[in-house]
């Protein structure tokens, strides 16, 4: 496979990934605004999703429905839920014979849907998490789509590399912006509303009580977030599934590239799941995440450099 056609599917998977991780923290954003968070305030997610200068951001931070328009919708913003879809169609329009009609269909689809004068209205004068919601569903088809569409030739190995290394990334970054909210203060927390609502966005609230029977403690959901091997959105289930697709290229890779990205991999899989972890140490804890984080990033630039032949 060409190297401009690996990517393009790899960054195509990334933002329909992206797209997704950034529609569920703001749908329970949203309804924790209208809920139980006193003082509530966008401040922390618009400083991640938002290139807008800090005035602007200022303003929107207690303004619920602009602050989401402004992260949804906001063509200026570059960081928007409709640039990541426009970006994700762009990239699956220059891959179709790669990937399949139906991928391209449902992909241009969801651009269209974005775009309907209806999603504006609800968002702005009606009611968002239907918005949202329905965002979110055919968001979903895509992936669906993409699984019982595609062979599993390279193409459909590069979808799953781009998916899984997006959301380990996500979900660190869901990770920092709920510890930002509440200063990484988790000495002596049980119930930490906003832990609480980073599972939701995760869709791991429901596994968590099944699993540990309602007993709701910080560290718990900390453990499931970054070490929990069955738990989809985990950072060690990410990179597990990730090594698995990535495996499947050696036969199209050169050595010297493939075993570059596997010490990579390798290396940030150890970060994870063999770091002693003191979740009540502030420093320590955003340190490592921090640690996690880069190495993600590192994997990402190897794969740029090393596959996508970038400098």
């Amino acid at each position: 496979m060409l190297s401009r056609v690996a990517e393009s599917v790899f960054w195509m998977s990334r933002y329909m990934e992206r797209t997704n991780g950034v529609l569920r923290i703001l749908r329970t954003n949203y309804v924790s605004s209208q809920n139980e968070v006193k003082d509530f305030s966008w401040q922390t997610l618009l400083r991640s999703y938002s290139d807008a200068p800090q005035k602007q951001l200022l303003s929107l931070a207690n303004e619920s429905r602009k602050a989401l328009h402004h992260l949804l919708l906001d063509r200026e913003n570059d960081s928007s839920v409709i640039n990541n879809i426009t970006r994700a169609r762009e990239n699956a329009r220059a891959v179709q014979d790669h990937t399949t009609k139906e991928v391209w269909q449902c992909l241009n689809d969801y651009y269209h849907l974005i775009r309907q004068p209806a999603i504006e209205q609800q968002i702005l004068h009606g009611d968002p998490l239907t918005a949202m919601d329905r965002l979110i569903s055919d968001g979903m088809l895509y992936h669906g789509i993409v699984d019982v569409t595609m062979a599993r030739e390279e193409p459909f190995y590069y979808v799953n590399i781009g998916k899984y290394i997006e959301r380990a990334i996500l979900s660190v970054d869901m990770l920092q912006i709920k510890l930002t909210e509440i200063g990484y203060n988790l000495k002596e927390m049980e119930d930490v509303p906003a832990l609480r609502y980073l599972l939701y966005s995760l869709s791991g609230y429901e596994f968590y009580l099944k699993k540990h029977r309602g007993n709701f403690q910080a560290e718990l959901v900390l453990k499931q977030i970054l070490f929990d091997a069955v738990f989809p959105h985990s950072v060690a289930f990410c990179l597990k599934r990730l090594l698995r697709y990535f495996d499947q290229l050696t036969p199209a890779s050169l050595p010297e590239s493939f075993k570059q990205l596997e010490f990579l991999i390798g290396k940030a899989n150890n970060t994870v799941n063999y770091t002693t972890l003191d979740i009540t140490n502030n420093e320590q804890l955003r340190n490592y995440l921090f640690q996690v984080r880069s190495e993600l990033i590192d994997i990402t630039t190897g794969l740029n450099k090393y596959y996508f032949a970038n400098s």
